[in-house]
């Protein structure tokens, strides 16, 4: 499936019209190759940076800038999923992907700067669930970045293999490893109205601190993660087992009183925000399969939640 969205930017000639129109591409793909949009964001920014960094001369032979900038960016996240191994040990707890609102929530732009350019916005699809996300976190570098450039936005093998320097064939088999991973973590999918109706009886049952009710919406091997990044505090190991996760949620209502839950489109599946004060503390993204929720993915990472409305503003740099 394909993300690219042609943008409209008057006043600019052609060629810079055309280059700054992949942007929205760039963005989306930087995003699901490495589950952050503040590191989509630097990818994008260096990769623009080297084109310019070009001469006129170096530019204008470029048969497609497009696919220049999409290769060079492609490696660049190639280079980050590497060393996200050294960079991960370091994390303090549980690491989820950043979470993204529905599209007329969103809060653009980099912290302190709220531009709402839509170019800075990821395209929500099938494609961006917290649970194909997670999946793809599981994966090898080279499968992530094969999968998603083959799988997701239909390039072909041969200028996948240019990006991630192996042959075509290694990188049609990179893509069917990548997939039946996908499909070993799949769940019976769950209509999209049946979806929105279990997490609202979860929110419903949730405030009315209905431990019977939470556990009836809850698989009885559920698994719930919450990401702090040692910023804020957060369960430092996935709770598991219905009771337990129930228990789990209905003890946070006591532990902070005043706390408003609210429905919100999370990564284009139904999930929940939590917010104190008017401060939005915590994204939670849910896995259903059929009529129970196998999954619960908790972020609070307050540098995660800046495209959230409501999201807590970053400390001034001194």
């Amino acid at each position: 499936m394909s993300t690219h969205t042609e943008r409209e930017d008057d006043g600019l000639d052609p060629g810079l019209r055309a280059i700054m129109g992949e942007r929205r591409l760039l963005i989306n793909l930087a995003y699901r190759l490495l589950g952050s949009l503040a590191d989509a964001e630097d990818v994008v920014q260096e990769t623009y940076a080297r084109w310019y960094a070009l001469s006129r001369q170096e530019q204008e032979a470029i048969d497609s800038p497009g696919a220049w900038l999409t290769k060079v960016a492609s490696r660049i996240c190639l280079d980050q999923l590497r060393s996200a191994r050294a960079r991960r040990e370091r994390y303090v707890g549980e690491w989820i992907p950043e979470p993204l609102p529905d599209h007329t929530e969103w809060v653009g732009g980099r912290p302190g700067g709220a531009t709402g350019d839509p170019a800075d916005r990821v395209t929500l699809d099938e494609s961006i669930t917290m649970a194909l996300l997670v999946v793809l976190d599981a994966m090898t570098p080279a499968e992530r970045v094969a999968f998603v450039l083959h799988d997701v936005f239909r390039y072909p093998f041969n200028e996948v293999a240019e990006i991630v320097g192996r042959t075509p064939a290694a990188c049609r088999q990179l893509a069917t490893s990548a997939r039946r991973r996908v499909r070993a973590a799949q769940t019976p999918d769950a209509a999209a109205a049946r979806r929105a109706d279990v997490v609202r009886d979860f929110r419903q049952a949730w405030e009315a601190k209905d431990i019977d009710a939470l556990i009836g919406l809850l698989d009885p091997e559920v698994v719930t993660v919450a990401d702090g990044g040692g910023l804020v505090s957060a369960e430092p190991r996935p709770v598991r087992g219905g009771e337990r996760v129930a228990r789990y949620f209905v003890d946070l209502l006591d532990r902070v009183p005043g706390l408003t839950v609210l429905e919100r489109t999370v990564n284009g599946q139904p999930g929940l925000v939590t917010q104190h004060d008017g401060v939005t503390v915590t994204v939670m993204a849910f896995d259903v399969a059929g009529e129970v929720i196998k999954h619960i993915w908790a972020v609070r990472n307050p540098e995660k939640l800046r495209p959230w409305p409501g999201a807590a503003k970053p400390a001034p740099s001194r």
